[in-house]
């Protein structure tokens, strides 16, 4: 069996979130596993990119109502990823520096654009091959649209017997764009207008749940959140319960391995106890913090879905109210955001620390130094960050939404089978009383090294989930 994964994101070669983690890792498993699985993303001007060598395996053109695009498919030339990388190379669209930005945090506007010129491209591809794929996974809005134009678009019918699986990361965003602009789309039959159409608006992502042959959601608890609360789809995602299943992200353990992190000061041996104070020793004297202190972890996206717009009253009352505790903040994103944290180091020295980037290689360091990490989000369609944390030994405080529901247990529910700190709703006070709890937990010396002995050595690599989309395969095939 043979799987093309199509996806706007994939790590190492442009990461913005969890979507690149997780096209960067199934894929490889999927292979060990006996799938033959490769991705296409498009090629942008990534720092991973511009450095390695590609080769071109395919040129072609389409037609952007009346713009001429012309494209190549150049195939990663290295064997490092565990499978076969392919680039969508469309001169004007993608080959910029941001994913989906640019490096003032400025979206592009031209979002329809790009992404209807990748689609196509891929789809041109495919049907000029002499071999076709047998499933076609499709991740997220950007690729939305495949699903309707495979069975559809006059130029790409003969892929339409092609099953499609589609998985949503992050339902938050649609794609949507007006129907004045229905001329962008490849010619197609009309009469099916309502496979594209959303609140009147061809919405990718609305399309893609209509049209896929088999929907998945990344943890069973964000599938049922999304018929619930999905700005506008709840109906949908009720009608098109049949075909929808949740299954939870693993994590990429050769990556996310504490023995072997070239990013992590100390490589975790014999002792987690050594290895655990080597790192925050790191930390502290990086940051400036108190050693002595609990250190309180926040790493992501500093937007309001992530819950980071409650961070800077949320480290300030704590600390205001003499709680002993140090805070490390890693992320970048919204602009007012990013100016209220950044202030926070002069105000509490020795107390907040602050880093106002992406930087993976800090963020492995984080992992493996930290006391807890924060997850205050207000969406989180699965959360690989706590699965990250744990692996490493350390605690998650997160809200109980989505995949942090499904994957951490709270210390009060269970002694035995804890694995952190959750609380219920969205608000400062009940953040609060769970940074409280962490405090206390820290002090408490042996209950807290119980418990991060036992997170360090749960499993959460992919091969389960990986085995979940093999049997969705095999029933479609």
């Amino acid at each position: 069996m043979e799987v093309l994964h199509i996806s706007a994101e994939c790590y190492p070669a442009a990461k913005v979130g969890g979507l690149a983690d997780v096209v960067g890792a199934l894929p490889k498993y999927q292979n060990k596993a006996g799938i033959k699985s490769s991705v296409i993303i498009p090629k942008y001007k990534t720092g991973w990119i511009s450095k390695q060598s590609f080769e071109s395996v395919y040129t072609g053109e389409f037609y952007l109502y009346h713009e001429k695009v012309s494209f190549s498919i150049d195939k990663y030339t290295g064997e490092d990823l565990g499978y076969t990388l392919y680039t969508a190379n469309i001169p004007g669209k993608f080959d910029r520096e941001g994913v989906y930005s640019d490096k003032a945090g400025n979206w592009y506007k031209d979002e329809a654009e790009r992404y209807l010129s990748f689609q196509q491209a891929v789809l041109q591809w495919l049907v000029n091959q002499p071999t076709k794929p047998d499933i076609l996974h499709c991740h997220d809005h950007h690729t939305g649209l495949i699903p309707f134009l495979v069975k559809y678009a006059y130029e790409y019918q003969s892929l339409g017997v092609i099953p499609t699986v589609f998985t949503i990361h992050n339902g938050v965003y649609h794609g949507s764009f007006s129907w004045r602009r229905m001329y962008l789309l490849p010619h197609h039959d009309t009469r099916l207008h309502g496979l594209l159409d959303w609140n009147n608006t061809i919405n990718p992502l609305a399309s893609a749940i209509k049209n896929c042959w088999k929907l998945t959601t990344v943890s069973p608890g964000y599938l049922n959140e999304l018929r619930i609360k999905s700005a506008g789809l709840e109906s949908l995602f009720l009608n098109e319960l049949p075909k929808s299943v949740g299954i939870l992200n693993g994590i990429d353990t050769q990556v996310w391995d504490p023995k072997k992190d070239p990013f992590i000061a100390k490589k975790l041996g014999k002792s987690l106890d050594t290895y655990k104070k080597g790192n925050k020793k790191k930390l502290t004297d990086h940051f400036k913090l108190d050693p002595a202190l609990p250190v309180v972890t926040f790493i992501g996206r500093l937007v309001a879905e992530k819950g980071a717009d409650m961070l800077p009253a949320l480290l300030a009352n704590f600390l205001k109210a003499g709680k002993e505790c140090a805070f490390i903040i890693l992320g970048s994103g919204e602009p007012a955001i990013e100016g209220m944290l950044a202030q926070l180091p002069n105000i509490y020295p020795g107390k907040i620390g602050v880093s106002i980037e992406y930087n993976e290689g800090l963020a492995h360091q984080l992992y493996a130094g930290s006391d807890f990490l924060l997850m205050p989000s207000r969406v989180e369609p699965c959360g690989l960050n706590q699965l990250y944390a744990m692996r490493y030994g350390t605690i998650p405080i997160v809200r109980s939404v989505g995949g942090l529901k499904d994957t951490i247990i709270d210390l009060e529910e269970s002694s035995e089978n804890g694995r952190g700190i959750r609380f219920d709703n969205f608000n400062l006070n009940e953040a609060l009383i769970a940074l409280s709890r962490a405090v206390d937990l820290y002090k408490d010396t042996k209950k807290f090294k119980s418990v991060r002995k036992n997170i360090s050595a749960l499993d959460f690599s992919w091969e389960n989930s990986a085995e979940q989309y093999s049997n969705i395969y095999n029933q479609l095939t």
